[in-house]
């Protein structure tokens, strides 16, 4: 019988281990691969440029930011290791390894944790970054939880440089994520660009790469751009003023706000898991490709439109 017609319980731990292993390729690594070491033994051993990594660890939890009825195991597997590799390059760094602890059910099929690591591979594979291992446990719920590993450039670029002055851009997409979520939540599978938004975030890596050399402060939008303007803001110690004017409403979003009867403004400020990113530049420097959508001020906090933004800035955790 083979792996993908089989349940994980009947293939066995170290069988998906090894599974997974051969999806992710890693055992084609060459002498000049940054891995040295890859998955079977204690740990992974990474080749860094110098003594200084970046490391970032994100989770999704099954039910919690994705459900088996709209989310494939692939769109899982991308979601997340997204998630972390847009972490690391939001520091200014190029991320070179990932490592995965992967809880799954007994009686989920193999071929659907297979594709998690497809979906994991797909993604890294865009900036050459290698999967290195993980672990593999028994869980009532499906969970993913990702570490990613970055090499430093010469300047470590935070949300803490932000300046009196600079102007704030953004690069990416948002609120597609937020208005999938929206779609799929109803129960409705079109329009299907925006739910595929949710499933899958479509990273432009080379414009946040083309940010490194004139960002003062840069982030990675996850949870909503108010909220993550709002750590950049505090980080800086300075006030960050949106103006929704220069945040253009893409006709899906406008369509489906109309559909929907909500504002589709609300998801574009509020909308996490696009993964666009936030930065602070000098008006003279802002990047191609980059939309500039407001100031920094002296203050604190964030407003929209010259007012304290109402309502829940973004997406957090145990909220009540």
């Amino acid at each position: 019988m083979s792996p993908s017609d089989m349940t994980v319980s009947q293939l066995g731990e170290f069988g998906l281990i090894d599974a997974l292993t051969e999806v992710l390729g890693t055992s084609e690594l060459g002498p000049d691969s940054v891995v040295l070491v890859g998955p079977g033994d204690d740990a992974a051993v990474v080749q860094m440029s110098d003594s200084r990594m970046v490391i970032s660890t994100d989770a999704m939890v099954e039910n919690v930011h994705f459900k088996r009825a709209w989310s494939s195991g692939i769109d899982v597997g991308v979601r997340v290791a997204a998630a972390n590799l847009s972490d690391i390059v939001a520091m200014g760094a190029h991320p070179t390894a990932l490592v995965v602890a992967l809880g799954v059910p007994s009686d989920l099929p193999v071929e659907w944790a297979l594709d998690v690591a497809r979906g994991m591979k797909k993604e890294a594979d865009r900036l050459n970054v290698v999967v290195v291992g993980g672990d593999v446990v028994a869980s009532p719920i499906i969970s993913v939880t990702v570490t990613a590993i970055g090499a430093p450039r010469e300047r470590i670029i935070t949300r803490a440089g932000a300046q009196v002055g600079d102007v704030v851009a953004v690069a990416g997409r948002l609120g597609w994520a937020a208005a999938g979520l929206a779609v799929a939540t109803r129960g409705f599978s079109s329009p299907r660009v925006l739910v595929d938004a949710h499933r899958q975030p479509v990273i432009d890596y080379d414009l946040i790469q083309s940010a490194f050399d004139h960002a003062h402060a840069l982030c990675d939008v996850s949870d909503g751009l108010v909220a993550d303007a709002s750590h950049m803001a505090k980080a800086s110690q300075v006030q960050i003023n949106i103006t929704t004017e220069a945040l253009a409403i893409a006709d899906p979003l406008r369509d489906m706000g109309l559909a929907l009867t909500e504002n589709p403004m609300n998801w574009i400020l509020t909308g996490g898991d696009d993964h666009a990113f936030l930065g602070a530049f000098d008006e003279a420097n802002v990047p191609t490709g980059w939309t500039v959508v407001g100031q920094v001020v002296s203050g604190s906090g964030v407003t929209v439109d010259g007012s304290a933004f109402i309502g829940p800035a973004g997406h957090t955790h145990f909220a009540q």
